[in-house]
Order: structure tokens, then C-alpha cells, then sequence
């Protein structure tokens, strides 16, 4: 793992997920992104990634988890 890349999108963390041959659809873009965070840890728990990298990757599935859920909530009307 290139401890100099740089992780900002939804993009990228699947592409850290994708280098150990993790492909996340489950046809909901909210799932995908609480699998992914999922399959993260494992990645991080077994070293194969360091702490810089998880956290910055983190940092992108909670910000794109909860713009998912305030999409959720515009369009129930909440």
C-alpha cells in the first residue's frame, strides 16, 4: 500500500478495497458504503494497510454515510 496516496473520495477507498480484490455492490449505495467500511477494518486489523490510510479512508465513508442518509431523509420528507 503507497503510504503517499491520498484518499478523498468514495472512489478511492474502493480502490484500497479493490488492491486485495474486494469489489463491494449490493445495489444500494448506503450498504456499499457500511460493507466497505466493514471490509476496511479487516484490512486494517491484519496490518496490510497502516493507521493513516484507514483513518483518511474512514474519514470519507462517514461523511459519504451520512450525506446518503440526509438524501434518505429530503426524500421521505423528514
Amino acid at each position: 500500500m503507497d503510504n503517499e496516496q491520498v484518499i478523498r473520495t468514495l472512489y478511492d477507498v474502493q480502490q484500497i478495497l479493490k488492491q486485495f480484490g474486494i469489489f463491494v455492490h449490493l445495489g444500494h449505495r448506503i450498504w456499499d458504503i457500511e460493507l466497505m467500511f466493514e471490509e476496511l477494518k479487516k484490512i486494517h486489523n491484519a496490518k496490510l494497510i497502516d493507521d493513516k490510510v484507514f483513518k483518511s479512508a474512514v474519514l470519507v465513508l462517514k461523511r459519504e454515510h451520512r450525506y446518503e442518509e440526509n438524501n434518505l431523509k429530503h426524500e421521505r420528507g423528514i
